[in-house]
């Protein structure tokens, strides 16, 4: 018992639970998400529901920090908040039964300053993510289709 308490103490009894850093206040508004959910509430259930979503923003998340090409973007993130959002939005564009509660593309993107070819690069590592996850196909590319606009807001150089 006294070994249980110290791990505890010490944090060796696995993660502790990061938090997400504060961010300066905006209107919460699912148009904030930038695209419109696909009318199709089965797409929802190609991407596994909650869990294959989570698994998949996860792996994309893991991917990308760990990409030479597009790393270093994510050095100053709140990588917590990143995954909490594009969890959110993932679901809603998917017309699960989610709200979004992120910023605006243009907002959330601001100071980073990316290219075509880190968003391109971002991109890749999401198709990777949903192949992993088996999201057919097909259920892959109307999400794509959905995320493709937003590249005109988060490339700003």
């Amino acid at each position: 018992m006294r070994a249980m308490i110290i791990a505890l103490a010490l944090g060796l009894c696995g993660p502790a639970l990061a938090e997400e850093k504060p961010v300066d206040p905006y209107e919460i508004s699912n148009a904030n998400a930038g695209a419109q959910p696909v009318a199709d509430a089965r797409l929802f259930e190609a991407f596994n529901g909650h869990a294959g979503i989570a698994r998949i923003v996860d792996d994309l998340v893991d991917r990308s920090v760990a990409d030479p090409r597009i790393s270093e973007i994510f050095v100053a993130t709140d990588l917590e908040r990143l995954r909490r959002t594009l969890k959110e939005q993932v679901c809603y564009l998917l017309a699960g039964p989610c709200a979004y509660t992120g910023r605006d593309m243009k907002a959330a993107h601001k100071d980073i300053g990316a290219q075509n070819a880190d968003f391109n690069a971002l991109v890749e590592n999401l198709q990777k993510a949903m192949d992993k996850e088996g999201v057919p196909f097909r259920a892959q590319n109307r999400l794509l289709a959905r995320l493709a606009p937003m590249q005109r807001v988060v490339v700003t150089r």
